[in-house]
């Protein structure tokens, strides 16, 4: 699938502008603040329903506007069709002019993967990091994954505020058995698909990355539940969880690991070994979209080369030739002839 063309409106520093692709690979360049990171924004909105950049909608309009529009046209597979998000008071999108009842109806539509340098970040310290990369790949392909993990969510909420009404309240613990069934039946489905696209991956990344680096690479899956003793589990853990005043197991804790040659990179690996394995990472992601729905998902590089020597250059956009690729950069890079050039300078695109 490409990208063939968006529409920005009073999104972040842009007042109107239209750009068009070529389904091949586009270097968006020009110095930093400029706007280029604000595309990709756009696209991945487009396609993810969410900014990867803020939690919070306001921030993604116009400082001198009160509202917002994003249109993205794009060809997937045979069909030729446009997404359009339109945010004021709310956010609604549409499908070909059609408004859609929930963000979860356009997931499955815009397939991305993003590379940028905050990714390294995955391997870092914070599991939430790992958990959203995972809820991110999952959610593109199976989009009720979204409704699951949101329920649970929501369910999590409720069982954590009455565990305080319990502990300073005095409530009975017998409601809890309603909130723990619901997590258990939910995590478990959570788990299984998390489960599923962890052995994916490794699928794909061991060969991808061994090809690159000739070092072994896996990923492993780390979680406290048990699938089949889910609800056991909670269970036991009833009288912690009400003096903590918070749900100590369940799939809100699931995390994962990278190993190199059988060593953990966050605690041996090199910067080096860090970055290649995170790029493998987001090889296989992308790997892993195109086998589930036979359609080679969108690449956008978030000033991602400024990372990279020119022999891991050449490897990574070898990987990816397949692809629509759409790189930001603050110089103009010299990649493929089939490349198409956009300049960049106060919110002002021109083409080169």
């Amino acid at each position: 699938m490409y990208i063939k063309k968006i529409r920005l409106e009073n999104f972040r520093n842009y007042y109107l502008q239209e750009i068009e692709f070529n389904s091949k690979i586009n270097n968006i360049f020009g110095d930093n603040a400029q706007g280029k990171t604000n595309i990709l924004e756009a696209i991945f909105i487009c396609g993810l329903g969410k900014s990867f950049r803020t939690n919070i909608d306001k921030e993604l309009i116009n400082i001198e506007k009160d509202f917002l529009k994003i249109e993205v046209e794009y060809k997937n597979k045979n069909r030729e069709e446009k997404i359009r998000l339109e945010l004021k008071e709310k956010k609604d999108f549409f499908i070909n002019d059609i408004k859609v009842n929930k963000i979860s109806d356009i997931l499955g539509k815009i397939y991305v993967v993003l590379f940028s340098p905050q990714d390294i970040s995955i391997l870092k310290n914070d599991p939430s990091k790992r958990r959203r990369f995972l809820n991110i790949m999952i959610s593109q392909l199976r989009p009720i994954y979204v409704h699951t993990l949101n329920k649970y969510n929501k369910t999590l909420e409720q069982r954590n505020n009455y565990l305080k009404q319990i502990k300073y309240e005095n409530k009975s613990e017998d409601i809890l058995d309603i909130w723990d069934e619901q997590l258990a039946n939910l995590g478990t489905k959570i788990y299984i698909y998390r489960n599923e696209f962890i052995e994916k991956i490794n699928n794909k990344i061991k060969k991808i990355h061994f090809n690159t680096t000739k070092e072994d690479i896996e990923i492993k899956y780390k979680t406290n539940i048990d699938e089949k003793k889910y609800l056991e589990k909670l269970k036991n853990k009833r009288k912690i969880d009400i003096e903590k005043g918070f749900t100590s197991v369940g799939i809100h804790r699931d995390d994962f690991e990278i190993f190199i040659n059988n060593k953990n990179i966050s605690v041996y690996g090199s910067q080096g070994q860090q970055r290649s394995s995170i790029i493998s990472l987001k090889l296989a992601e992308a790997e892993v979209i195109y086998e589930d729905v036979e359609d080679r998902p969108v690449i956008l590089l978030d000033d991602f080369m400024s990372e990279l020597d020119k022999n891991r250059i050449k490897g990574f956009i070898e990987n990816i030739k397949e692809n629509q690729v759409i790189i930001t950069s603050t110089d103009k890079l010299l990649l493929e002839n089939n490349t198409k050039f956009f300049n960049v300078k106060n919110a002002i695109i021109n083409n080169i």
